[in-house]
């Protein structure tokens, strides 16, 4: 059951004087255009886009702790709150106030409540935030690992937000969280961020080695002013390389899809380049490939198709997963699909995706679609249908949509001069 829908205040620093001007300078709801640069859209396609993106919004705002703004890892009852969904949730009320869903007070006040909220009541180890805290209190959860992704996409959110409402209070409060980060304490003394740590075990035996979502990690870790690693480090993972039926991929470890959308959520890869190599096709390579298997192996699993496919990390009948497709070292599949793999690939691969979300909701219906857009996944021939909405799945769902409609989140994240600056020092422009 959904939690009933939060009414946020302003703080008392932020007058409505204050909210009036800051807001000028940001992107208001007139001014969400359809994007130029990628392809047009039909107006039923547009109207099936606004429900299925404002219904992942009404995620954040639903699962939001009314008192410190944290948002919920999940719709289960009682879960905690991730932080890589509140940097996801910071991002999503910028949206919603863009798009006029939601009042100028109630999105700067939300925002600044849970900034407030991370700086003041959730601990950090050399800037690093806990993977899983309380939603009431922020203290950490269930013994999780200090997680250096989880904080890499908080504070993603964070700057995006800063940036979003600009010269006041929330850029600071992003700002501050950013620069207090130190990089190098993560590298645990090697070319390579590490995974993770913990007051128990230490520093994690596994780094972010594979081409990954730890691609945004690095970009703030490179364009830090304060502690960075060196722009060296970007070139010291491993670009593994292999085609499938004839598409060729850098791919990732476990070929799930996430891990070419995630970093592409905040960051446009379309003109940059590390070499011949652009990540933007490679990622539209991986959808394709992803694709293709699914058609490769429908035969043996029913819930695979034209529209059954989209294999990546999430719920399943056996529990959390890491899905995936070739090319990869591991592979993982067993007839489970991910509703938000398709989703998040609406930037990539948009004719093809949309139909497919059109097909996978008029074939499954209430089993596959829910009060917040897609659910967590389902499988045919286990007929297993999950019940539960994740954030993180959510998360990236609702700004790749953005991004496809705007290009919003992109045109404001990379404005942070922090991107730039690892821009400059790993990448060129074509």
């Amino acid at each position: 059951m959904g939690r009933p829908p939060i009414k946020t205040v302003a703080s008392r620093t932020s007058s409505w004087f204050l909210i009036v001007t800051l807001l000028a300078a940001t992107v208001s709801p007139a001014g969400l255009a359809q994007s130029s640069s990628l392809p047009p859209r039909s107006s039923d396609d547009e109207a099936f886009l606004d429900q299925l993106e404002r219904d992942a919004w009404r995620y954040f705002w639903d699962y939001a702790d009314r008192k410190t703004g944290l948002i919920a890892d999940s719709t289960l009852h009682g879960s905690p709150s991730s932080i890589a969904a509140v940097g996801f949730g910071l991002a999503a009320v910028c949206i919603a106030h863009a798009r006029g869903w939601i009042s100028s007070e109630d999105a700067y006040g939300r925002v600044l409540k849970t900034l407030r909220t991370v700086k003041r009541r959730l601990k950090h180890e050399h800037g690093f935030f806990y993977h899983f805290v309380e939603m009431s209190t922020g203290q950490r959860a269930w013994s999780s690992e200090v997680s250096s992704i989880d904080t890499a996409l908080l504070l993603a959110g964070a700057l995006f937000a800063g940036q979003y409402f600009h010269g006041t209070p929330v850029e600071r409060l992003a700002t501050e969280l950013y620069e207090r980060v130190d990089w190098t304490w993560m590298t645990h003394d090697t070319p390579l961020l590490c995974m993770g740590w913990t007051p128990e075990r230490g520093f994690f035996s596994h780094h972010w080695d594979w081409y990954s979502e730890g691609i945004l990690l690095y970009a703030l870790a490179i364009g830090s002013p304060t502690h960075p690693i060196p722009a060296e480090s970007w070139f010291k993972w491993r670009r593994a390389k292999r085609a499938y039926r004839g598409v060729s991929v850098v791919y990732s470890y476990f070929g799930s899809l996430f891990t070419y959308q995630t970093a592409h959520a905040w960051i446009d890869f379309r003109t940059l380049y590390e070499g011949d190599l652009n990540y933007w096709q490679n990622s539209i390579n991986a959808v394709l490939a992803n694709r293709q298997f699914c058609l490769d192996h429908a035969a043996q699993y029913r819930g695979y198709g034209p529209s059954g496919w989209g294999l990546t990390a999430g719920e399943g009948p056996d529990g959390y997963r890491g899905y995936g497709a070739e090319p990869a070292e591991v592979v993982l599949h067993d007839g489970t699909i991910n509703p938000y793999g398709v989703v998040a690939s609406l930037p990539l691969l948009p004719d093809v995706a949309i139909a497919s979300l059109k097909e996978l909701r008029e074939a499954y219906r209430e089993k596959v679609y829910g009060e917040y857009g897609f659910k967590a996944g389902f499988n045919v021939d286990r007929d297993w249908w999950g019940k539960t909405h994740l954030g993180i799945d959510e998360g990236v769902s609702l700004l790749m949509i953005e991004n496809y409609r705007t290009e919003m989140v992109w045109k404001t994240f990379q404005q942070l001069p922090s991107i730039q600056r690892w821009i400059a020092l790993c990448l060129t422009r074509r």
